[in-house]
């Protein structure tokens, strides 16, 4: 019989599984302290929270039978998980628990910054009755654009669809082949910016997509637009946001989360008239609290049972003798699929892994599952964990595939990961060097020998005499220090691949006069 702790409060039904189960007890205690669990989690197979406990070391010090954690939410701040992966405790948590009812919410403060419901509202009933302040546009017809197709933002475009609007859709997993399964028009960022009427953002926050809409794309929209924010704060640039609603080119907007939060009484969203905000009320229905507790509660009969699960969040245990081997190569997989998935500018479909040397004897599993979350952390974030990985991956329609071959180059291991995407291949080579650590030894089809590691820039250029020079005197001349710098060629005077290390991050207008030089075609600025 297993039995499972309840110490916060969760949604009976969402439960009930595990009460109907015959093979397990639960018992429901809350508002423990951190000394009344410790004295009673040893009986314990299974704990379930969430957010309220603070599951620490000392309480899984505490508990010899405690096999899974089990989060009722999203968010794991409550829980070490380093202390978890330690004692070999799996932590899973429910991701998808709450998609519909953010994208319902999202949907909804669409509809009311199209029909001004809630300055409606406000003003009749203060004694008002005014129909002319608050003429609406209708949602038929117009241009939705979606920053970010994952699970939420899928679910908002087939609720457009329903509606009548057109829907352009940016993710950079996003296929032509899944676009037209969902129904909607695979688009960059740019086409979103310049033609939709609608903008609602659904990705995770990462300094890919920290402010993603910012003042130079508020520039190039239609007048009229509606921004909507149901993700994160500082997706949108709050500050540029409410220029923009001043300046007239955003009509309306709708924010439920901030970059404080909070929101402070006197931030300009606060009182202004066109800017709806809600209290980060994504998840806040009655179904999406039970979901979540049905899924976490799913979870842990299938780990309890010895049964496949998909949602952990920290590492599962790896035998000693295979982790000693590998330990060393875990960052420097993580670092080229990251390396390699930033140089990428059109949708993934394929990730290879290919190991060579003495690696090819071993079980590289772990060691996969650091490249897969460098490719996917790229655009993800935190959303990407170890466990997650494989499964986000194929949730995603990127295809992992692993192979091995004795031959290494004249190294004594290599790892290698090719990116397919619908623009063409991609290829990173990297190995560990006695006494330099993590290096990357082939970019494409050119030798280097880089220290993935800080600010880079990947310059694509044709092999001149000079080229060097100018570049360096460019950067000189902007402030921005050169620390080291590689140049790998295939021949003299042909294409070839130029990669400084940089003391700080080279803003915008210093990349365009870099591409702008003779014989330079592409600069690409990529931190690791």
């Amino acid at each position: 019989m297993f039995k499972v702790l309840v110490s916060d409060p969760i949604s009976d039904l969402g439960i009930q599984q595990l009460h109907d189960a015959t093979d397990v007890q639960v018992d429901k205690k809350t508002g423990l302290s951190e000394d009344e669990l410790v004295a009673i989690i040893g009986e314990y197979d299974a704990l379930l929270v969430r957010s309220q406990t603070k599951v620490t070391e000392k309480i899984m010090a505490a508990a010899p039978r405690l096999k899974v954690i089990g989060r009722a939410g999203v968010g794991v701040d409550n829980i070490n998980l380093e202390a978890a992966t330690q004692k070999g405790i799996v932590v899973v948590n429910a991701p998808d628990g709450n998609t519909i009812a953010t994208a319902e919410l999202s949907f909804a403060m669409m509809m009311a910054t199209a029909r001004m419901i809630p300055q409606a509202y406000k003003k009749t009933t203060g004694g008002v009755w005014d129909r002319k302040t608050f003429v609406g546009v209708e949602l038929r017809g117009k241009t939705l654009g979606i920053i970010g197709m994952g699970r939420i933002g899928s679910e908002v475009a087939k609720r457009a669809k329903a509606f009548g609007m057109s829907v352009l859709g940016y993710d950079p997993y996003l296929t032509e082949e899944r676009a037209e399964k969902l129904g909607v028009t695979a688009a960059t960022v740019e086409d979103i910016v310049e033609q939709a009427d609608f903008i609602t953002v659904h990705t995770p926050l990462t300094n890919d997509t920290r402010n993603i809409l910012d003042r130079e794309q508020f520039a190039k929209m239609k007048r009229g637009v509606r921004i909507i924010n149901c993700a994160r704060g500082g997706i949108v640039n709050e500050e540029a946001l409410v220029a923009a609603v001043e300046e007239g080119i955003v009509a309306g907007a709708a924010f439920d989360v901030f970059t404080q939060e909070p929101l402070p009484a006197d931030h300009p969203f606060a009182k202004h008239p066109n800017i709806i905000v809600t209290p980060h009320l994504g998840a806040s229905t009655v179904e999406a609290q039970e979901n979540v507790a049905i899924d976490v509660s799913e979870e842990v009969l299938n780990i309890l049972r010895d049964q496949p699960y998909k949602n952990a969040v920290n590492m599962p245990p790896v035998p000693a003798v295979v982790l000693n081997k590998l330990q060393p190569f875990f960052k420097l997989g993580e670092k080229l699929g990251l390396f390699v998935a930033r140089m990428a500018e059109a949708p993934v479909t394929d990730v290879v892994v290919t190991y060579s040397g003495e690696l090819m004897e071993l079980d590289t599993n772990p060691l996969t599952r650091y490249v897969v979350k460098g490719v996917l952390t790229a655009h993800l974030g935190n959303e990407v964990n170890l466990v997650n990985a494989t499964h986000l991956a194929k949730s995603r329609g990127v295809n992992v595939l692993v192979q091995k071959t004795a031959t290494a180059d004249n190294y004594k291991n290599l790892v290698t990961v090719t990116l397919k995407t619908k623009a063409g291949e991609l290829t990173l080579a990297g190995t560990l060097l006695a006494g330099y650590g993590e290096r990357i030894v082939k970019v494409n089809d050119y030798p280097v020998d880089i220290a993935p590691e800080g600010t880079l820039l990947l310059i694509s250029h044709t092999d001149k005499p000079g080229l060097i020079g100018k570049v360096g005197t460019l950067l000189g001349t902007r402030d921005v220090n050169i620390a080291s710098m590689q140049v790998g060629r295939k021949d003299v005077g042909g294409r070839a691949i130029m990669v400084l290390t940089v003391d700080k991050h080279a803003d915008k207008p210093v990349l365009d006069e870099l591409e702008k030089l003779d014989d330079i075609d592409k600069v690409k600025e990529l931190t690791l």
